[in-house]
């Protein structure tokens, strides 16, 4: 049962990622807690490697198609580097209440942004600074939570670098892919103490999905979908709360 969990809950993963580009991340650690008893550090060290694997298979069929800008996605990585690597030296110093909070806060930011209509490149253009402190909070996101932070990725790309959403869709999934291989490896510490074998069949499926899901997203309703996964976030942030200082 609790492989067939694994590779259903690794599915869902690879979907979301694959479909919108953003979010694998931020149900991967709540899995991990709550369905297979992971402490939170131990869950976000696991996530990273999750959302690595399967952000960077579903970049495969974006890059043959074309939809992969990877100057724009070194850019955003590069800039986020020190936050990223800064943030995984703070996270394990950080209480399980500490870290399941403040993931609580960027889960409900993310399914708000979700809600948003979808920006569009012939907005004013973000400003140096702007890309700057986000390109920053993204990778702090990712070092402190193990998030890849595609949400906020997707419109820096449509704003800063006037991408086609299709496009940013898919250069979120490589920043993603980057920015959790640049916090697994300064989360080293912690790999000998993950008991690696469910996140292994969770990135194996996760993978294989996210890799067909990336393929046919332009079929799929994309605002219907980010609605969908916006209010799973937020009851996903309501019970992260609810468990953290009620149960």
């Amino acid at each position: 049962m609790e492989i067939l969990g694994a590779l259903i809950a690794g599915s869902f993963i690879g979907a979301v990622l694959g479909f919108i580009g953003a979010g694998g991340a931020m149900l991967s650690v709540p899995i991990l807690t709550y369905l297979f008893n992971f402490t939170p550090h131990h869950a976000s060290t696991a996530a990273l490697a999750i959302v690595f694997a399967a952000a960077l298979a579903g970049t495969i069929p974006k890059f043959k198609k074309g939809d992969l800008l990877i100057r724009e996605a070194a850019t955003i990585w590069s800039l986020g580097l020190l936050t990223n690597v800064g943030g995984s030296w703070i996270s394990h110093r950080l209480s399980d209440g500490a870290i399941m909070t403040g993931f609580a806060i960027v889960l409900t930011a993310a399914g708000s942004s979700m809600l948003i209509k979808p920006v569009s490149g012939n907005e004013k253009r973000m400003s140096p600074i702007i890309l700057i402190l986000v390109s920053l909070t993204i990778g702090l996101m990712t070092g402190l939570f193990g998030i890849g932070g595609g949400f906020l990725a997707i419109p820096v790309l449509v704003l800063a670098f006037k991408t086609p959403q299709n496009k940013a869709a898919g250069t979120s999934l490589l920043i993603i892919s980057m920015n959790s291989l640049t916090a697994l490896l300064a989360h080293y510490r912690q790999w000998q103490e993950v008991n690696w074998s469910i996140p292994a069949i969770m990135a194996l499926s996760a993978v294989a999905v996210a890799s067909f899901a990336s393929h046919h997203a332009p079929k799929v309703s994309g605002i219907a979908l980010r609605r969908a996964f916006a209010y799973l976030l937020f009851c996903v942030a309501a019970f992260t709360l609810i468990q953290t200082y009620l149960a």
